[in-house]
């Protein structure tokens, strides 16, 4: 999460509206061309209504908090950056049309997410065909990165458009798999997965690590997260002899699962990844939940000195809704932009060039700065070079950090 400040919210997101663009964001232009300063848009696409929608907002507003305070600063001298943001509702078939309509619009020199990898994987072709660059604060699927077959070790980087700021499944499922065996002193976990590609790509890290170590999974299951009636598999849980529950997939399924496990009588903890750290999932998992437990990119954002200004201006700009789990990897995403932009702009003898979007894009790949999540840069997949990873528990009605590090430190 992390920081700058000029534009101020026109909608303040009806229900259902799909775009939201900051003010002046079109409307401006003529007041842009009085200033001599030239509009820049950086899309978002994120979840803005809907069951993960606490994460997508998060997203958008440190997005757009990143625009603020670029604006404010003068940071890239003649040009003014926007915001639009769109949602996908978290289903990869708006995310592909969000895509193309952000194509669409020669303004657009850089996009920030989306939340679900799923959703990436439908964008991906469209940005990479117009050289436009994307970056991730939150998918943590390795194949958008490294390909389809990066689990053997051969890792292709199909997408030279795509980065993210958050680290990978390939380390976090491995992760929380050293925590549980290791830490937490948990040797038999049931595995279940919502089969999506963030979902079952984080169960299937957590498990190989997991036995590696000498764990034993004692049973497997995958679930509908629409049905929110997990009653089956809590019978499979429950007589399987598990001490914790490892489960692939998001809050909205997951909170349901924890209560329904833990009123079977089976009081045991469920784990799982980032998509389960939000305060929802404390929420619909009930009193019963304490001590459940989450892994999540990157270091708690308030523990952080390099955080602090965000944290405070985060605050101060008024935003109804929290930064959430991705909020700083959000700014951090949205910067990297941002330093691009000016890269571009100053190896232009000050103005943007005519082949801008191409030159953002490699602009991007050569970024390096001190930001709110700490150092960003990205290695030659697009791959965040920060690896960090904290371990949550519920406590009380809130999360709290129990542990941070790499995979294997």
């Amino acid at each position: 999460m992390r920081q700058r400040s000029l534009i101020a919210v026109t909608a303040a997101l009806a229900a259902g509206a799909l775009t939201l663009t900051a003010c002046g964001s079109r409307g401006d232009k003529a007041n842009d061309a009085a200033s001599g300063d030239t509009t820049v848009i950086i899309g978002v696409d994120a979840p803005l209504t809907g069951d993960l929608s606490a994460l997508g907002l998060g997203i958008k507003n440190s997005a757009d908090l990143a625009a603020k305070q670029a604006n404010e600063k003068k940071y890239v001298k003649g040009v003014t950056f926007k915001i639009q943001a769109l949602d996908d509702q978290a289903q990869a078939s708006s995310g592909q049309q969000n895509a193309s309509k952000l194509v669409a619009d020669k303004e657009v020199l850089g996009v920030v997410g989306p939340l679900n990898s799923s959703v990436s994987e439908s964008m991906q072709k469209v940005f990479d065909d117009a050289k436009l660059a994307q970056i991730s604060p939150a998918n943590t699927s390795p194949s958008l990165t490294q390909g389809p077959k990066w689990a053997t070790g051969e890792k292709t980087r199909t997408y030279k458009s795509y980065f993210r700021t958050a680290t990978t499944d390939a380390i976090q499922g491995p992760f929380a798999a050293q925590y549980l065996f290791n830490k937490a002193g948990k040797k038999k976990v049931f595995l279940i997965d919502d089969k999506k590609t963030y979902g079952a790509g984080l169960a299937g890290t957590f498990k190989g690590e997991f036995t590696k170590l000498g764990g034993q999974i004692v049973g497997e299951g995958h679930i509908d997260p629409e049905s929110k009636d997990f009653s089956a598999i809590v019978t499979e849980v429950k007589s399987s002899g598990a001490d914790a529950v490892y489960y692939g997939g998001e809050y909205p399924a997951a909170g349901p699962l924890s209560k329904q496990i833990k009123a079977s009588g089976t009081k045991i903890p469920l784990i799982g990844g980032d998509g389960i750290y939000d305060k929802k999932y404390v929420e619909l998992a009930g009193a019963d939940a304490a001590g459940d437990l989450a892994t999540s990119v990157g270091a708690p954002v308030e523990s952080l000195p390099s955080a602090k200004d965000f944290v405070a201006n985060y605050t101060k700009a008024g935003y109804k809704e929290p930064f959430a789990a991705y909020g700083g990897y959000s700014y951090d995403s949205a910067w990297a932009i941002i330093e691009a932009v000016k890269a571009t702009v100053d190896a232009n003898n000050g103005k943007l060039p005519a082949d801008a979007r191409a030159k953002v894009l490699t602009a991007v790949q050569g970024v390096s700065f001190d930001g709110v999540t700490g150092k960003v840069s990205f290695d030659e997949f697009g791959d965040a070079t920060n690896k960090q990873l904290t371990v949550y528990k519920v406590e009380g009605t809130d999360w709290k950090s129990v542990e941070s590090g790499t995979f294997g430190g």
